[in-house]
């Protein structure tokens, strides 16, 4: 059995009950011209996350991983959008309102498509999110339990909002979690490093941290 170079310790992981789970990599928060940038955000930010991500499911997909991939974003009637999201911040940047690449936050529009670079393969589940985390009001729950998945591998953005939920969810399951922290990103820095850091302490509150280049050798050790 690999064992992973992570904080705050190493960590011994089966393969065979292991999943990556690539949380809102959408164009929307991810490409220039997006609604992501459209608020004001550096999307570079987020961008460096991509390569290091690629690499990470290439060798998910090579070693045999399930893959599961995460969209936010809601019904066009808007009927799994809560009032108080949907009146959070400024009227013209809302949910469902005209966005530079659709309606913003609204499942069909282009901004809500996972961009090219991580494009899923045919068979690779797609999670669609109603929410910050991947297991409110989905399915994701029994897509992991038909594939007896007990670690999950999480990347993808932003580190202190729906990376962190997603994490927080599962460690309540009873799943272990390993944050990739180069595949993760923020539009605010110092969030990605305060997420990361409150993951890891504690002995490992909410989970492992670890990098790319670590998990990689891992999935390799097979």
């Amino acid at each position: 059995m690999p064992v992973l170079d992570a904080e705050p310790s190493p960590l011994p992981i089966d393969l065979a009950t292991t999943a990556l789970v690539i949380i809102d990599m959408q164009r929307d928060f991810l490409e220039p011209g997006g609604f992501g940038e459209s608020l004001g955000n550096n999307v570079s930010l987020l961008a460096a996350a991509v390569p290091p991500t690629r690499a990470l499911l290439d060798a998910a997909r090579a070693a045999g991983l399930l893959v599961v991939h995460t969209r936010e974003g809601h019904k066009p009637d808007l009927s799994d959008a809560p009032p108080a999201k949907r009146e959070r911040g400024e009227p013209t940047v809302r949910i469902g309102e005209p966005g530079p690449m659709g309606r913003i936050l609204i499942r069909g529009e282009p901004g809500h498509d996972i961009i090219p670079e991580l494009a899923p393969r045919d068979g690779e589940p797609v999670i669609d999110k109603p929410g910050k985390g991947a297991f409110y009001a989905t399915g994701l729950a029994g897509v992991l339990e038909a594939r007896s998945v007990a670690t999950l591998l999480v990347c993808g953005v932003t580190t202190e909002v729906c990376v962190h939920t997603t994490v927080r969810e599962a460690n309540d399951r009873g799943y272990r979690c390993v944050v990739v922290a180069d595949a993760c990103g923020s539009y605010i820095p110092a969030f990605h490093e305060a997420g990361l850091a409150m993951i890891k302490a504690q002995g490992g509150i909410f989970g492992w941290v670890s990098d790319s280049t670590s998990v990689i050798a891992a999935l390799g050790a097979r």
